[in-house]
């Protein structure tokens, strides 16, 4: 880990800090919720070994990534993130014609928009957890959330600001991100008013003490506001993506999923997966990939099978 290098690089009037690693093919890497640069980790190290420049920046928002208005959720939205990615490539690959993109969870859905947005940025694609789903003219994602689970699902929940970060201040940095990192349930996630998590999870086994304060650490300098406002912010892309209603997403992608993740069992995603819906709307989509026993954090959870499947991909471009 300390051969990574750091950076903190001006783009789109944010100082972006970034962690790199090799030499060779630009792979981006795009963190989730609640995340990190680090939660590429072990795809930094892998990757960079057999012959690529690994970046994984901290997103608008997060860790020591500075001067989001995150007081502002409006300023989150698909194209304020994409267009980060963009001023980042920009500066730090000005020479590079495409460059690879890997994502998992909020990083995947930014990265699909990056490839709908600017597919002549991008060679190809590997996303975990999040499938491309398109745009519904007739209802925005939250509205569709609380029809099907109610105001207590934590889309639902983190929409108001302020109410979800007072909770979690009172439960404390690391318990949350504990139980959230630890989730491993195939259903949805609720968040009851006043009732926390429920229980207290153990540490996931693929995670170190020191991953974990790590973390902690970062998320205690920063607070969730940040993060939790891709989730607030939501709605507003919704309706800024209405000119992409039935957009194709044109660059070759391989998705992989963990069995077990919460975001797959949504009713009617396996079926948009695996019957011809995810096909039809990423045409060049190679390979679907759903990883045994596995749950969300699968780059984490299972990094060698995840390094491989990424590297495998890679490697035919």
């Amino acid at each position: 880990m300390e051969k990574i290098e750091h950076k903190i690089i001006p783009v789109n009037g944010l100082n972006m800090h970034v962690a790199e690693l090799g030499e060779g093919p630009l792979v981006l890497f795009l963190h989730g919720f609640p995340e990190l640069w680090y939660s590429w980790r072990h795809q930094i190290l892998y990757l960079a070994a057999q012959g690529y420049r690994a970046v994984a920046p901290d997103l608008r928002g997060y860790g020591d990534t500075t001067g989001a208005p995150v007081e502002d959720p409006s300023k989150f939205t698909t194209l304020h993130i994409v267009g980060d990615l963009i001023a980042l490539l920009d500066a730090i690959a000005p020479d590079a014609d495409k460059v690879f993109v890997v994502g998992h969870d909020w990083g995947a859905f930014m990265a699909w928009h990056l490839c709908l947005y600017r597919p002549d940025k991008v060679k190809a694609l590997v996303n975990l957890s999040i499938a491309f789903v398109p745009r519904n003219p007739e209802v925005s994602p939250v509205d569709k959330f609380r029809s099907l689970y109610g105001d207590d699902h934590y889309f639902c929940r983190f929409q108001e600001p302020g109410d979800i970060e007072a909770e979690f201040a009172q439960i404390g940095t690391k318990e949350v991100l504990k139980n959230f990192l630890a989730y491993r349930t195939p259903g949805p996630f609720y968040f009851p008013k006043g009732k926390g998590f429920g229980n207290s999870s153990d540490k996931p086994t693929w995670l170190s003490e020191d991953d974990l304060d790590y973390y902690t650490k970062k998320f205690e300098q920063t607070g969730f506001s940040g993060g939790v406002n891709y989730y607030r912010a939501f709605g507003r892309s919704w309706e800024l993506n209405a000119p992409w209603t039935g957009a194709q997403v044109n660059v070759p992608s391989k998705f992989i999923v963990g069995e077990l993740d919460l975001t797959y069992h949504v009713p009617g995603t396996k079926e948009f997966i695996h019957k011809g819906g995810f096909q039809k709307y990423v045409p060049l989509l190679q390979e679907v990939v759903v990883i045994e026993g596995a749950a969300h954090f699968t780059n984490q959870e299972r990094p060698d099978e995840i390094n491989r499947h990424i590297y495998d991909f890679l490697k035919q471009f």
